[in-house]
């Protein structure tokens, strides 16, 4: 059952005050699941008080009961993943098995962060006179402001959260428009957990509207923003217009590098599953495939016949592993995706094009042999096609790979410690991750560089942006 949608401010399920004249709706299908709640600027000033004013008092709750708060929160999550994770199948559409999958490793960050949320420490510094005192210490930032997408609704938006309430920090959450519930039933766990009223709230509606007012707000002192670099660039132009702390997760587009030496079979096994998780619609996805030309023929044969093992359908079948594209605009976009590489002399070795019937399917795509201008090499896709081209030399292949903007997520299948060691410390990522698929998980630091953002969510790093640091120098 879809849940009934509103917003959460200052610890109550309330109505927008705006006109709900947005329809929310299941991409499998087209139905109509709700109408989207609409915030106001009213609805959004209600928010920010009640966001500054639980600040006052969570700063100064104990580490320790912050930390109790987060393992409630992560056995609610456990309790609840199965529910969960239907409604999330609902309105994004991706396999049950992937939803459940998505909203269990939440309790596992919601632990991390009970954990490390009590090891934000200061330090003593050395003083030149023995009657000096200098300590650096920790505080929290202050409301914060929190953005997420539609792709992986629940968990993305989870880690931003965690991290403000671990740090001390109270936090405003506006979710994706395409998938409102999922934050909604987020805010009924850390509502049910004990979370003091104020220190989380959700709102939803325009969202241009509701960016410009909150960020311009004098109450908000920091932004975490994870989506498309266009958008991720104008939010932190007008964050920095103000002075505001960001934490930007962007655009990727992400190379894999295959040697002649890797294992093939344990390079496609894994790099298929996770092209085609989601329906390619994830920013650390493999996306650009450079396979050096020793075993370039068999990775492409290997690699077609395990996508073509793919069953597409609705996300509730079980038998499904591949569920529809979001939006009816990304089938759309897939197809010019193909069209421009067929145009330019690419081959369509398998798919390339919409699936009929209902709902916003894309058939798994793989194409070969694709020429650099091509729209495909230097725009991410975001959606079920994978482009393999080979290559001579790993420096070839690390030109290639480094050749765009981008710079979130990479990989790697090499069985050469040589060949490792010139790819992790050539490619230009924030992560890289050799012969396995080993990035987003709780203790480890999440983030890109260039246009593929700043700042870190995940690991030791996470509280970084939350946090300020205070020098203290005092005489006795």
């Amino acid at each position: 059952m879809y849940p009934d949608l509103s917003l959460y401010i200052d610890g109550q399920f309330v109505e927008g005050r705006g006109e709900r004249n947005q329809d929310v709706t299941n991409p499998a299908n087209g139905e109509v699941l709700g109408k989207l709640p609409q915030a106001d600027e009213s609805d959004l000033d209600l928010a920010l008080q009640s966001a500054e004013r639980a600040f006052q008092s969570w700063r100064r709750t104990p580490a320790i009961e912050r930390s109790e708060l987060l393992r409630k929160v992560a056995s609610l999550i456990r309790e609840r993943a199965q529910e969960t994770g239907h409604v999330l199948t609902l309105e994004q559409g991706k396999p049950t098995g992937e939803a459940v999958g998505e909203v269990m490793s939440c309790a596992e960050h919601a632990e991390w962060h009970a954990e490390e949320c009590r090891r934000i420490y200061g330090r003593i510094i050395p003083a030149r006179k023995y009657d000096v005192q200098q300590t650096v210490v920790h505080e929290p930032i202050g409301v914060c402001v929190a953005f997420s997408p539609w792709n992986f609704p629940f968990s993305q938006a989870f880690r931003k959260i965690v991290a403000a309430i671990g740090a001390g920090c109270s936090i405003i959450l506006k979710g994706s428009s395409d998938t409102p519930a999922s934050v909604l039933l987020m805010a009924r766990m850390f509502h049910d957990a004990g979370l003091p009223k104020g220190v989380f709230n959700v709102v939803s509606g325009d969202s241009g509207m509701i960016s410009d007012y909150l960020i311009k707000s004098p109450v908000v002192r920091k932004i975490s923003f994870t989506g498309s670099t266009p958008v991720g660039r104008k939010l932190a132009a007008l964050a920095g217009a103000h002075m505001k702390r960001c934490t930007m997760e962007l655009g990727g587009h992400a190379p894999v590098i295959v040697c002649d030496d890797a294992n093939i079979e344990d390079a496609v096994n894994d790099l298929v599953a996770f092209k085609f998780r989601n329906a390619g619609q994830i920013c650390i996805c493999p996306t650009r495939f450079f396979v050096q030309r020793g075993i370039y023929e068999k990775f492409v044969s290997r690699f077609v016949e395990k996508t073509q093992e793919i069953k597409v359908g609705c996300g509730t079948d079980e038998s499904t592993t591949m569920g529809p594209l979001a939006q009816a605009r990304r089938v759309a976009e897939m197809e010019r995706f193909v069209e421009d590489a067929r145009q330019q002399g690419a081959n369509i070795v398998t798919g390339g094009h919409a699936l009929s019937g209902a709902g916003n399917f894309f058939a798994p795509t793989v194409i070969t042999d694709i020429p650099k201008t091509a729209k495909f090499m230097r725009e991410e896709p975001f959606g079920p096609i994978a482009g393999i081209v080979p290559f001579d030399e790993v420096s070839d292949a690390l030109e290639w790979a480094n050749s765009l903007s981008f710079g979130l997520a990479s990989y790697a299948y090499t069985t050469s410690l040589g060949n490792a060691h010139a790819i992790t410390h050539g490619l230009e990522a924030g992560m890289v991750s050799v012969n396995h698929i080993g990035l987003a998980i709780a203790e480890t630091p999440f983030g890109g560089i260039k246009e593929s953002g700043y700042g870190r969510e995940g690991g030791s790093e996470t509280f970084e942006g939350y946090l300020t640091t205070k020098f203290v120098s005092q005489k006795n």
